[in-house]
């Protein structure tokens, strides 16, 4: 195992990140790398996937891009198992994989329902019960392990249309406070980031023209978060000392009042 530095404090962690393909994930998991970590990238898009392990191995850093879709069971099985085999286990989890499909209720968007449901609650627990295996195993063994989830402040908040991506999120915050619970006293920390408005591909999966309106107007009246801004909160949390656990972090732009 390499020793950790003051300039690389996560060398010899192995980090998973999914949706790493872009936005708060493929930021992350290059912010993860310049600070030691050898990184795997899990997202769909194989190509997007190459193109960042690219760019983290020019910087001197250690990825491996593995492409598939967290909504699938088994194909989440099988990328732990080859965490497993070829890395020797992750002992940090940053579940990422996300999408926002704001639509009144009254539209009956049901197909628009079931993805948000089916990516930001079904994959999640999938990637949660393919690793928390490996995060339980690392910390017996380091003495830290690391799980860190991505909600929103819609989970806190009321957003009119937002409701069933609100849900979701509510659902990733509840979930982790009863994870910490459970987990903590094996010495897995785990975490939920609760982001205001990032500036990422997210919004450009919203089709409903009211939640188009209400993006554009906050876009000129704030100055929104980037992806890196979470990135370097998701790095804060991974190098504190074992014993510190920060169980939710909001982070909003300055401009934003909720």
């Amino acid at each position: 195992m390499t020793a950790q530095t003051s300039l690389r404090p996560l060398s010899g962690r192995i980090a998973v990140v999914t949706g790493a393909s872009s936005g708060i994930g493929e930021a992350s998991a290059e912010h993860l790398a310049a600070l030691g970590a050898r990184v795997v990238v899990l997202a769909r898009r194989a190509d997007r996937l190459d193109d960042l392990v690219a760019r983290i191995e020019k910087n001197g850093g250690e990825a491996l891009a593995v492409a598939a879709d967290v909504t699938d069971t088994a194909a989440v099985q099988a990328v732990a198992d080859r965490v497993a085999a070829e890395l020797g286990g992750a002992d940090l989890l940053f579940n990422n994989a996300g999408v926002m499909l704001p639509a009144p209720i009254e539209e009956l968007a049901t197909d628009q329902w079931q993805r948000q449901i089916d990516l930001n609650v079904t994959g999640l627990m999938n990637t949660i019960g393919a690793f928390t295996p490996q995060l339980v195993e690392a910390a017996g063994e380091r003495g830290v392990a690391d799980l860190i989830n991505t909600s929103s402040i819609a989970a806190q908040n009321i957003f009119p249309t937002f409701a069933v991506y609100s849900a979701t999120k509510a659902y990733v915050t509840h979930l982790s406070r009863h994870l910490r619970a459970e987990l903590g006293a094996k010495k897995v920390r785990v975490s939920t980031i609760e982001p205001g408005i990032v500036g990422t591909e997210l919004q450009s999966h919203v089709t409903d023209e009211g939640a188009l309106e209400w993006l554009a107007g906050s876009k000129e009246t704030m100055e929104w978060l980037t992806p890196q801004d979470v990135a370097q909160t998701v790095g804060f949390i991974a190098t504190l000392p074992p014993r510190v656990n920060l169980q939710q972090v909001t982070i909003m732009p300055t401009g934003q009042a909720s």
